[in-house]
């Protein structure tokens, strides 16, 4: 099994920059694809971005494309989260998630190893 505790979410304004971290502990992150999904108030838990448990492949949604970078350090065990040109709508609890040789996954149900959650707001 692997544990997940995401961290750097805040406040910012919209404009602005967040690096959201992913640290795993328990397996070696290498062998994990990782996921990042939000949950707004009142929404359903989406798709943000994925990477590849190679590193080769990433995914992103049309929401935060060309804005969102993903990538994960295997030597450090963790996983980031750039987050550019951030935008009041980007408001939300983001979420990272693992899945064991996992390609870059979209849906929640490929995931078998989630976060607890780091809340992100974005003030207009």
């Amino acid at each position: 099994q692997v544990q997940l505790v995401e961290s750097g979410g805040g406040l910012v304004q919209a404009g602005g920059s967040l690096r959201l971290s992913c640290a795993a502990s328990g397996r070696s992150f290498s062998r994990y694809a990782m996921g990042w999904f939000r949950q707004a108030p009142g929404q359903e838990r989406e798709f943000v971005a994925a990477i590849r448990w190679t590193g080769d492949s990433t995914k992103y949604a049309d929401s935060v494309k060309g804005r969102f970078a993903i990538a994960k350090d295997n030597a450090k065990n963790e996983g980031y989260l750039q987050m550019n040109s951030l935008k009041p709508e980007d408001t939300a609890v983001y979420y990272c998630a693992a899945a064991p040789w996992g390609d870059s996954y979209y849906r929640r149900f490929e995931y078998d190893y989630w976060g607890q959650g780091t809340q992100v707001t974005v003030s207009s």
